[in-house]
């Protein structure tokens, strides 16, 4: 059924958008209340209670807001919850990663170079790692490195290291730096879910029964707020990671991934000083630089090596309607004309090093497991070849479209369903 890609696509670009709004919702709010927290002033006749107080303006208005550490005398009528920008952007992150890596897994999710993994085998994995993932590092908040912060927040990058690296030996490039961010964001919206709120919520409930809330659940939040502050930007850069080959398909890709965490704390540092007007740390600048051109120098480095691409993998069994369907083999002899000059271990295309985005579409099983991608950007768009740069006729474009097509009315929507 070729209409299951069309409407997969956009589901997923839609789910996609819905995830970005929320996420620039979740991490706008983040950023300005931990420079608002950093930025506050303690001024004489403050409140009882009053941690201090900052003025801003912004939109023509003048704001003054004040803190509590624990809670003001008399509960205010209205509170504002920040919550659901967490859960929204989480929420949707889930649905995209079960939308494409989930429904796509022979394509997006599994590299069978590495290991041989049934669909149901690696949802599996992707699943229970990032639960998993959540249980450990909550048990490791809750053991006495919580009084180490610094201890803890070096274990906790020990830990990243040891995913970065797991995720990069069963899944491809591109799945593994994704769950990696995948996996920081699940402890960052489950600190929302199951530490802040609830005791935000203790906090509440104790004032309005007429008991002094006690401290200890401000600081315990307070140290997963600053674990969410110092995870963000790794975050955004592996979601974004996914576009860049360079990021994602090269050999060194778990060491770059672990490093844009070390560049995640060194950016984050610089504004939370200057936010709390402790001085300008300049170096910081220049750190971020030095991981920066590593991350750059390790992109490259694997240039010099011979990757050991298999030749002639066979097509395995649930692939095998795609194949035989009508029209692949003039589909095939299309794609082998027009899209594998790129799209091979060593393109021949002037400019191009690598494959692009380290799609290979030179052999039957690579143009099959491919096969929606292909329909969508070259058989129902002209996304692909760039600029029809190898100047793919009408004609071609129609026989991609009639052989994904076939699949569907030969009945083994399964085959492509699973892209």
């Amino acid at each position: 059924m070729y209409d299951f890609a069309v409407i997969t696509e956009w589901a997923a670009f839609a789910v996609r958008w819905l995830h970005v709004i929320t996420a620039m919702a979740w991490i706008g709010s983040s950023f300005y209340f931990i420079a608002l927290d950093l930025g506050l002033r303690k001024v004489p006749h403050m409140p009882v209670g009053a941690h201090g107080e900052e003025w801003q303006v912004h939109g023509g208005g003048f704001y003054h807001i004040q803190k509590y550490l624990v809670a003001p005398e008399n509960m205010p009528e209205h509170l504002t919850w920040f919550k659901w920008e967490s859960y929204s952007t989480w929420l949707s992150g889930a649905a995209l990663l079960m939308l494409v890596y989930w429904t796509g897994a022979e394509m997006f999710l599994i590299d069978y170079d590495k290991v041989d993994l049934a669909v149901w085998q690696a949802i599996g994995i992707s699943a229970g790692s990032l639960t998993l993932g959540w249980l450990a590092y909550d048990a490791l908040c809750k053991s006495r490195l919580a009084g180490h912060p610094t201890l803890l927040m070096l274990i906790l990058f020990v830990i990243i290291v040891a995913m970065s690296w797991g995720y990069d030996q069963v899944f491809t490039g591109r799945a593994a730096l994704l769950h990696l961010g995948a996996f920081t964001a699940t402890i960052m919206t489950a600190n929302v879910f199951f530490i802040i709120m609830p005791n935000q919520r203790i906090v509440v409930k104790d004032l309005q029964e007429g008991r002094v809330p006690d401290a200890k659940y401000g600081k315990i939040a307070k140290l997963r707020s600053t674990h969410n502050n110092y995870l963000t930007l790794p975050v955004i850069f592996l979601m974004l990671s996914n576009h860049y080959p360079l990021a994602f398909a090269t050999e060194y890709n778990w060491i770059i991934a672990s490093l844009v965490f070390l560049m995640g704390v060194t950016i984050r540092y610089y504004f939370n000083s200057i936010h709390a007007r402790a001085g300008n740390p300049h170096w910081t600048w220049a750190v971020t630089a030095l991981i920066f051109i590593t991350i750059m120098w390790l992109s490259s480095a694997p240039m010099f090596k011979n990757y050991d691409w298999q030749e002639n993998v066979e097509v395995p069994a649930q692939l095998q309607p795609v194949v035989a369907a009508a029209g692949f083999e003039e589909a095939r002899n299309v794609v082998l004309g027009r899209c594998s000059m790129c799209h091979s271990p060593e393109p021949t295309w002037d400019g191009i090093l690598w494959p692009p985005k380290n799609v290979r579409l030179d052999n039957d099983f690579e143009i099959a497991r491919n096969a929606e991608a292909i329909y969508i950007n070259a058989g129902l768009s002209h996304a692909m070849p760039p600029g029809n740069i190898t100047g793919m006729e009408e004609g071609e474009r129609a026989a991609i479209v009639r052989w994904v097509r076939g699949i569907g009315h030969e009945g083994s929507d399964v085959a492509l369903a699973a892209h």
